[in-house]
């Protein structure tokens, strides 16, 4: 890779790293260069530890319930005391319910509002602080396709990365002069734990399968370089985008 796309020096936060996306995001950004704090919300990402710390980069571990106000910041805190900075964040820990939404209890939405929206914007906040300070600093955010279309029997989900899109662009207008991207990927229909269900389900799998031009679900390694980009000096000038990474989903 060119300098422009080097993370040598860098130190990231992944949330959510033990499996599925971030996984796959966590290790690309160390093939960058980057030295990386893995978080996971009860069992410590030992898989994806043991892979960047082959590749000889420095890794620690942490875990977090995202669905607690208070851990945003001690992720930070923690980035921050063990690494000594903190220069990438990405924002990639999520949930999804899937329940008509006449059936949709208060609860359901309350924890699916809370950890992907609310923590993400009190996880910017935090991150913000710090990058602010030093004057760098690069925040990528994970959103959905959903944050333009509604889905079926995810309101909240749907809701909830809608948000995150505009939080997005929201702290992107206030940082972007101050050395601070802010930024957001937008997956498509990945193979993951939350699209388990729909994989399984033959009808719905093949339904979303023919509407892919790529004719297959994404993978983590898909959005890797998405995020090596956005987290490297390449994406300077990249300010507030919703970069979709959907085998041509939003194109038909």
């Amino acid at each position: 890779m060119g300098t422009d796309f080097s993370l040598k020096g860098k130190v990231a936060l992944v949330t959510g790293a033990g499996t599925g996306l971030g996984q796959g995001v966590a290790i690309g950004l160390a093939q960058a260069g980057a030295d990386v704090v893995l978080h996971e919300l009860n069992q410590l990402p030992e898989d994806t530890r043991k892979t960047i710390g082959d590749l000889g980069r420095r890794t620690e571990m942490v875990l977090g319930d995202m669905s607690k106000k208070e851990t945003p910041a001690k992720l930070v805190g923690f980035t921050v005391e063990k690494m000594g900075k903190i220069d990438i964040v990405v924002n990639n820990a999520g949930m999804i319910k899937r329940t008509p939404a006449v059936d949709f209890s208060d609860d359901d939405w309350d924890l699916v509002v809370e950890v992907n929206l609310n923590s993400v914007f009190r996880m910017c906040r935090e991150a913000g602080r710090h990058m602010l300070k030093q004057g760098s600093g690069k925040i990528i955010n994970i959103a959905s396709l959903l944050a333009f279309q509604g889905g079926i029997l995810v309101p909240a989900y749907a809701a909830s990365k809608g948000g995150v899109a505009q939080v997005t662009k929201a702290l992107a207008n206030e940082w972007a002069s101050k050395g601070v991207n802010v930024n957001a990927i937008a997956p498509g229909y990945m193979a993951t734990n939350n699209t388990a269900a729909l994989r399984a389900d033959p009808v719905r799998s093949e339904q979303i399968l023919t509407r892919i031009p790529a004719n297959r679900w994404g993978t983590p390694e898909d959005l890797a370089g998405v995020a090596v980009f956005l987290a490297s000096p390449a994406s300077d000038y990249v300010n507030g985008h919703v970069l979709v990474v959907d085998g041509g989903w939003m194109g038909r």
